[in-house]
């Protein structure tokens, strides 16, 4: 459905600047973010270009582009990562800019020189700065450098096995190792003794090099009962910086999101402010600019650490927007364009309680099974509480290629009670058949009396596997 004023409750830049930024920009993406980022160029009076492989052609988000061109077949490695065609696309239909929404190639460096060299601006921070930042391991070291505390772990890039062996030992198991290049769980395994660094190791630089064409990796003490907390940032490339508060993003499964809140639970203001003044003092300090988001761990003492940062928009964004009132990918538009972020750190207020339901093709009982196919029914109440994204309609084939969400679901309420009660009601309304989704396990943990008193971390969907189908 459109994601407007009226429904959203954002404020979009261009209603009270109206100026256009760019003419045209070719949305490097697909599915619900894809139109999530030509409802936001059409916002700031921008033509959206979008991009499709052949498995997508049918995909309903490219009716609400201005035009649209095919860059390859189905396989992700042959179009939406394939940086020839993407920048073909943008010098055939002539567009000033490249929005990479999340994925694919939003934090790959070459990339974004790559656009430069050919006059298109990248919609996202510098090269250097994903170099600095997007690599997990450098992004540590900086960090530690302007005084915000890191994650035990690993000071460079794990060469092999036996390094892996030697650090697991130093830092003390369970231990995590991580892609340097990537996020969404994968390139990511979790080894809880030393027999199982040699596989874990293996299989994460295997996936790492298949999803991001990088399969270097790095080690991080794995904290049990912590809990994910994240920083959203914006910053333009005059020096101001300004963060819109922290999300909690613990509820997980297989180290992939599953539903986020903002504000976060059990998370006060003099931290949100604390926080958020180191936060921005580090962002300034290395010249960062665009969206980005700060990504910590939270132990159960309280003490918090930085983990890594994403550069680039995130999938949970919108609860950021809707306890916000700003519409974070105008902004990203709009810096990339060399304007001012008119946005003061004080102008910056929570208005009530945001969540977001991940809505998945997957099948939770069956370890989270993909499940493409064809959506025969997809319904949702009509409500102003709701906030749907997503590019589904009925008679839609999910293909099989690509990451398995399909919709995501977000609710505003006065305060985290009202917002869960509306979260109940809109799942129980809603209906989309065709293919096994996770919306009966969102269901099961929205009345989860756990999830329900803010008492969880992420542990949750392993401490309570009845979820699984679909029980609270």
């Amino acid at each position: 459905m459109p994601f407007g004023r009226a429904r959203d409750g954002v404020s979009h830049p261009n209603e009270s600047q109206g100026a256009d930024v760019f003419r045209r920009v070719l949305v490097a993406n697909r599915g619900e973010i894809a139109a999530r980022i030509i409802r936001a160029c059409h916002a700031v009076g921008a033509q959206a270009v979008a991009v499709y492989s052949d498995a997508d052609r049918d995909s309903p988000h490219l009716e609400e582009a201005d035009d649209t061109v095919c860059i390859g077949p189905g396989p992700a490695a042959d179009s939406y990562l394939n940086q020839d065609a993407l920048l073909e696309a943008a010098n055939i239909k002539d567009c000033q800019a490249l929005h990479p929404g999340f994925g694919f190639l939003s934090e790959n460096a070459r990339f974004v020189r790559r656009c430069a060299q050919h006059g298109i601006a990248f919609v996202g921070p510098s090269a250097a700065s994903i170099a600095a930042m997007g690599d997990k391991s450098s992004a540590r070291e900086t960090m530690r450098d302007v005084g915000i505390p890191v994650m035990p772990g690993s000071d460079d890039i794990v060469a092999d096995v036996e390094t892996a062996h030697r650090l697991a030992e130093e830092i003390g198991y369970p231990v995590l190792l991580k892609a340097t290049a990537g996020g969404g769980g994968r390139g990511m395994r979790r080894v809880d003794a030393p027999e199982g660094v040699e596989k874990a190791f293996n299989d994460a630089r295997r996936e790492a090099e298949k999803a991001f064409g990088n399969g270097d990796l790095y080690m991080e003490k794995y904290i049990v009962g912590g809990r994910h907390i994240e920083f959203q940032i914006l910053a333009d490339r005059y020096g101001r910086v300004i963060h819109l508060g922290e999300r909690e993003c613990s509820i997980q499964r297989n180290h992939q999101k599953l539903l986020e809140e903002a504000p976060a639970s059990r998370f006060d203001a003099d931290l949100r402010h604390s926080l958020g003044e180191k936060i921005r003092h580090a962002v300034a300090a290395i010249g960062y600019e665009n969206a980005g988001t700060m990504e910590f761990l939270m132990d159960a003492s309280g003490a918090i650490y930085f983990m890594e940062m994403n550069t680039r928009i995130q999938v949970e964004h919108p609860v950021t927007e809707v306890v916000t009132g700003v519409d974070l990918v105008a902004w990203q538009l709009r810096i990339a364009a060399g304007e001012r972020l008119s946005l003061r750190q004080e102008d910056i207020t929570w208005t009530g309680h945001a969540i977001e339901c991940r809505i998945n093709a997957e099948d939770p009982a069956q370890d989270f099974r993909p499940a493409p196919g064809t959506i025969s029914v997809f319904d949702t109440p009509a409500t102003d509480a709701l906030r749907v994204e997503t590019h589904l309609r009925e008679g839609y084939r999910i293909p099989a290629f690509y990451d398995s969400m399909i919709a995501k679901l977000i609710v505003h309420g006065s305060t985290r009670a009202d917002a869960i009660e509306k979260l109940q009601s809109v799942l129980s309304q809603t209906r989309i058949e065709g293919v096994p989704t996770t919306l009966g396990l969102h269901s099961a943990i929205a009345n989860a009396p756990a999830f329900v008193e803010g008492n969880y971390d992420c542990q949750f969907i392993p401490q309570h596997p009845q979820l699984l189908k679909g029980g609270a």
